[in-house]
């Protein structure tokens, strides 16, 4: 699948205020700092359409791209902000949860882990709560040239592991570089067939 076009369109607080649901959506979302920008800028091939930053949190709304005239690709906050209050990690937290609750043209929610790091807390809980609200997902492991692919495969097997503790079989998962772009066309190519299936 190629991707020709890629046009920021609006961001948002609230989820009713989003583009009209009448065109697939994916969203992707991760811990602060896991290298969500760059995944999306690899993956629609366009380098600074999301603004990639040195500084967690810079994502702060729910912002919309409108791909190939086709599909909605959706930049998320990241979760498990360090620096901000109490106060404003709620109200994140419930946008997030407003957005992947109720927007109804959402396919797949990509939520991305580090692949250099075992299975953390907060990623777990995330997870387990889509899992557990019925929201469909795969996982993302990013970073993998940081690593050598036998680390790598150890990382992923302890997700594998620790997942397996409570949900009956391993999510969707894709191994991913934004450095060396491995991981897209295996996410472009499920995006295009969950596309096909889409009935607006």
């Amino acid at each position: 699948m190629k991707v020709s076009e890629a046009i920021f369109l609006q961001s948002n607080t609230e989820y009713e205020k989003c583009p009209k649901p009448d065109k697939p959506e994916y969203a992707f979302i991760g811990r602060s700092n896991v290298g969500k920008s760059s995944l999306i800028n690899t993956i629609v091939q366009k380098k600074g359409l999301a603004k990639t930053s040195q500084t967690p949190g810079k994502t702060q709304l729910i912002n919309h791209f409108l791909i190939d005239q086709k599909w909605y690709l959706v930049d998320l906050p990241g979760y498990g902000y360090a620096k901000i209050s109490k106060t404003e990690r709620e109200k994140f937290e419930s946008m997030i949860h407003n957005y992947l609750s109720n927007r109804e043209n959402l396919l797949y929610t990509f939520v991305l882990v580090d692949i250099r790091h075992e299975p953390q807390k907060i990623d777990m809980e995330f997870i387990n709560r889509l899992g557990e609200e019925g929201i469909p997902f795969c996982l993302v492991f990013t970073k993998a040239d940081k690593l050598s692919k036998t680390a790598a495969d150890r990382n992923v097997a302890l997700y594998q592991e620790k997942l397996l503790e409570t949900w009956e079989e391993m999510p969707q998962f894709f191994v991913s570089s934004s450095v060396n772009g491995s991981g897209r066309d295996e996410i472009l190519r499920t995006i295009n067939e969950l596309n096909i299936e889409f009935k607006g």
